[in-house]
């Protein structure tokens, strides 16, 4: 089956190609963390206070100050601003002249946040109060955002639920999980297993923390949850006003928010993922969808894609590719070819 890639308003890409012995998914995954390891963090951080008593922290990528762009980078579950991929990627960014600042979400900026409640895949209002303040200190310079994994899933739903508001001039997504449930089950069978693990691992031990500090909100069932959705089900839906995983998973699975975004997005995703299902991707959506762009490769993992080059940091195919989008997005040129649209070629 042949890549998938968008056309008209990027500049063109490569194909991606896995690197010679990283064809497997599970070690482009894996090899995807270790490698990226390896670029060392260059942030700046701001703490921002939140209306309801809490905080979040902002890290700034030490690059341009006179940039020709901002781009506010998200991680995914249980990541931070220090993530491999966050860093590789502020790196290509910051070679194109464009300033990156990645949010850390709550309870993962390497100090507990004051409130029970933490994050999750659908919560946009800590990305509004980041995209408000990077408007505020640079105000008149385009603005973009890209999220990973769940951060991809927290910025769709802002994208669809209110396009309107977030004054950006473009968007990625990578790996997202377009469908909470069936990444959730895919994360508790098979191989994948090991990465539902590692994930209750961390979450498990924030659970035993809130419940200490917070007796009367956190129970402390979820400390010994043996699954993400049992996870889900005991602390983050009752922590976050849904009745259960299931509504959950129902009211944030950001493939239901596709249709309604008017954002130029670009979409990156591998079909081998063995986080988020291919199936879960919603191809005709973005196919109908002018402004919208999607590169869906064969091979890649999850955050992976390495390339025949080996190719990490700002080498890399992923963050050249994230970063060639974004910065010709940004340009006027860019941004009066992506208002007559970027179409999906299969």
């Amino acid at each position: 089956m042949k890549s998938v890639r968008w056309t008209r308003g990027t500049p063109p890409s490569d194909a991606f190609e896995a690197a010679p012995g990283l064809r497997n998914p599970h070690l482009q995954t894996v090899v995807g963390r270790i490698v990226r390891r390896r670029f060392k963090p260059r942030h700046d951080r701001v703490r921002l206070d939140t209306d309801d008593g809490d905080f979040i922290d902002l890290d700034l990528w030490r690059g341009p100050e006179d940039p020709a762009g901002v781009c506010l980078l998200l991680h995914g579950l249980e990541g931070s601003a220090r993530s491999g991929y966050i860093v590789s990627t502020s790196e290509a960014l910051a070679a194109a002249d464009i300033k990156a600042v990645a949010l850390n979400f709550r309870s993962c900026s390497g100090e507990p946040n004051r409130l029970p409640r933490a994050y999750h895949s659908g919560q946009t209002d800590d990305i509004e109060r980041a995209l408000a303040w990077v408007a505020e200190r640079y105000p008149g310079v385009p603005r973009a955002a890209v999220g990973f994994s769940l951060g991809g899933n927290a910025l769709l739903n802002l994208l669809g639920r209110d396009p309107s508001e977030c004054g950006l001039r473009a968007a990625a997504v990578i790996s997202v999980p377009y469908d909470l449930a069936a990444s959730a089950a895919a994360l508790d069978r098979g191989p994948s297993r090991i990465y539902g693990r590692r994930f209750l691992r961390s979450l498990r031990s924030k659970a035993r923390e809130k419940a200490a500090r917070f007796p009367d909100a956190v129970g402390p069932g979820a400390a010994n949850a043996r699954t993400l959705r049992e996870f889900d089900d005991l602390l983050t839906a009752p922590l976050h006003g849904f009745r259960d995983a299931a509504d959950y998973y129902e009211r944030c699975s950001s493939g239901q928010f596709v249709a309604s975004v008017t954002t130029p997005t670009l979409f990156l995703h591998s079909r081998d993922d063995p986080f988020a299902p291919a199936a879960s991707i919603p191809v005709e959506t973005i196919r109908r969808q002018p402004n919208l762009s999607l590169h869906l490769t064969e091979r890649g993992g999850h955050l992976g894609f390495l390339d025949r080059r080996l190719g990490t940091g700002p080498g890399g195919w992923l963050e050249q590719t994230i970063a060639g989008y974004i910065s010709a997005a940004l340009s006027a040129e860019g941004a009066a070819s992506n208002a007559g649209g970027a179409q999906v070629v299969l």
